[in-house]
């Protein structure tokens, strides 16, 4: 079960600091994290690499939970005294950048005028217990204030379909078929990245489901592995190598040059038909309206995937045990094309339309 709205769904926090000798070390946490676990977030954090260009606020998915990480470089004024940069990593069970940004941030504040973790511990403790906390110095924090559907919509679905125009319909059509799908950006460009990441699930609106999103992924054993365990996922990285591999990925997607390739084995779940193309032109379209927000962008294309979907369940027959199917015959008796009606077919079969 999901945790109440009134707390928040923490499973640890921990702390990571980086000496003056350059060392990097996991100095705290709360309850106790195993040491697969350390290590994996010691590698996240960027202390372990180059301290220039580090990004402040990093997150992504890993083995079903969420991971926050907020980075600072240590200042004359904190009470750190042979420190030069932290990190405090929150995991949790659900997606809400925003709410837990201001949650470490609160807690981070706390640290450094203190230099004591069981000063953030307290703080900690209140929120998990109460749902919020407050101190006189960095203002209060209260779970009540961060609605889910406001991270959901935190999207900038806009600009990728300003991006890639009428290829908008290949990212569209794998996340309606549950596909998966690879983005690269530059690691100079990660900030860019998590926002790509978290926008496109927006594209299906009708599932509301970010456990596919997975923002920050490297080409390592540890998250291949967890990774590969998902049938359907946007995943994130850093890697230009990740081009090359095709066994990871149905569409792989680059910003940066606007292109779209589609991998050899997964050629047949794209062939494009007029339904493709209309609905292409119906997004493009609806962008390039000045007035046109993200979040009516997304309100736009739900209601033409709900139209989509309604018009799917129409052609449905009843089954034997009473529940309305869509079938491959029914389909065929409608004289589309292949590529229609393959594109239908699998869709009815991603949306629990088709009899197993």
């Amino acid at each position: 079960m999901s945790a109440p709205m009134n707390f928040i769904s923490s499973k640890s926090a921990g702390l990571i600091e980086r000496d003056t000798n350059g060392d990097v070390l996991w100095t705290w946490s709360y309850p106790n994290v195993s040491e697969e676990e350390r290590n994996f977030f010691l590698q996240k954090s960027q202390l372990t690499m180059t301290t220039d260009g580090i990004i402040p606020f990093i997150y992504s998915q890993w083995r079903r939970n969420w991971y926050y990480i907020k980075t600072y470089q240590v200042t004359e004024e904190d009470h750190l005294s042979r420190v030069t940069h932290f990190s405090l990593v929150l995991v949790t069970k659900d997606f809400n950048p925003e709410k837990y940004e201001v949650l470490c941030k609160i807690l981070c504040m706390k640290y450094r005028k203190t230099g004591n973790p069981a000063s953030m511990l307290e703080l900690y403790l209140h929120v998990l217990t109460r749902g919020s906390c407050a101190t006189d110095e960095n203002g209060r924090f209260s779970v009540r204030d961060f609605d889910v559907k406001r991270a959901f919509i935190n999207s900038k679905i806009k600009d990728i379909v300003t991006t890639f125009g009428l290829e908008t319909i290949l990212i569209y059509t794998a996340l309606l078929l549950k596909k998966r799908i690879a983005v690269y950006y530059p690691q100079n460009q990660l900030e860019d990245l998590l926002q790509f990441i978290r926008s496109l699930p927006a594209f299906v609106w009708h599932r509301q489901n970010w456990d596919i999103a997975y923002p920050y992924v490297e080409l390592d054993s540890t998250e291949l592995e967890d990774l590969s365990q998902k049938h359907s996922f946007v995943a994130g990285f850093t890697d230009a190598s990740i081009e090359g591999r095709t066994d990871l990925y149905d569409i792989f997607v680059n910003p940066s040059t606007s292109q779209i390739t589609t991998a050899t084995h997964a050629k047949e779940s794209f062939a494009m038909g007029k339904l493709h193309k209309d609905t292409a032109m119906f997004m493009v379209q609806c962008a390039e309206k000045e007035d046109v927000t993200d979040e009516q962008l997304i309100k736009e294309i739900a209601s033409k995937t709900r139209e989509l979907i309604n018009n799917l369940k129409s052609l449905s027959v009843t089954g034997e045990d009473n529940k309305q199917y869509i079938t491959i015959e029914v389909l065929r008796e409608r004289k589309m094309t292949p590529a229609t009606e393959n594109f239908l077919f699998s869709l009815a079969a991603c949306e629990g339309l088709v009899q197993m």
